[in-house]
């Protein structure tokens, strides 16, 4: 094999190296993961209003809940002047039981007001465990995916790995010079510094030469260093 042919190998070992590194970043698991992440962000926005909206009516109730307490403290406090036997006046007497109706009436009220509220938190009740459950899902499949995502990471690590490993015995191959100008052109040529010449079309552009130019290069020695014309990727013949 010709220097350049040990520097074709070098070039497919390269770029199955660069296929590997890029099938490493794209794993469908990463946007899986991100779809996810949009997700659970999407659910968490949509619970803040309901959930603020439920805090308020919580709050709410436990105030009536606790008036409805201290009336009915009140209501037993009277019920124990009129009904206890220390009430001997008649209109002192009606003056309690007035009272009293009063109490009650505002007790009626009060627990009225408990029920409605009750009544209003019981679908954002439901609304928010709804969106807890899906919230828990989601870091559930998360979870799966961070799993897959793991698995997949260190299959590809592993392969990047060999091909990494046999890339020291191909460099052996190649002349210094010639390596050194391969490892130039890469960065500018998307990866690929060195392609066939078939037919008279370069395999790294796919751009047709000229037949004087492929007349020429036929001419040269079969170990010339020879660039093509339009791309400036080094040519194997």
């Amino acid at each position: 094999m010709s220097d350049l042919d040990h520097l074709l190998d070098l070039q497919a070992n390269d770029t199955h190296a660069d296929q590997l590194r890029h099938r490493h970043e794209t794993l469908p698991e990463r946007a899986a993961l991100v779809e996810l992440d949009r997700r659970r962000a999407a659910v968490e926005a949509e619970v803040v209003e309901p959930r603020t909206t439920r805090d308020e009516l919580g709050r709410e109730q436990k105030r009536v809940e606790d008036e409805v307490a201290t009336v009915e403290e009140k209501v037993a406090h009277v019920d124990q002047q009129l009904y206890g036997g220390g009430v001997t006046s008649p209109k002192e007497a009606q003056a309690l039981q007035a009272d009293l109706d009063s109490l009650k009436r505002r007790q009626s009220q009060l627990e009225d007001q408990v029920l409605e509220l009750m009544e209003q938190i019981e679908p954002l009740d439901e609304a928010l465990a709804a969106s807890d459950a899906a919230l828990v899902a989601i870091a559930a499949e998360r979870t799966e995916v961070e799993a897959s995502l793991a698995a997949a990471e260190a299959a590809v690590a592993a392969e990047l790995a060999e091909v990494e490993a046999a890339r020291a015995a191909l460099v052996a191959e190649v002349p210094e010079g010639l390596l050194t100008e391969y490892e130039h052109l890469r960065p500018s040529m998307g990866g690929v510094a060195v392609a066939k010449l078939v037919g008279g079309t370069c395999q790294g552009c796919f751009l047709s030469l000229a037949a004087a130019e492929v007349d020429q290069i036929k001419r040269l020695p079969a170990d010339a260093v020879v660039h093509c014309p339009d791309c400036g990727r080094l040519l194997v013949r």
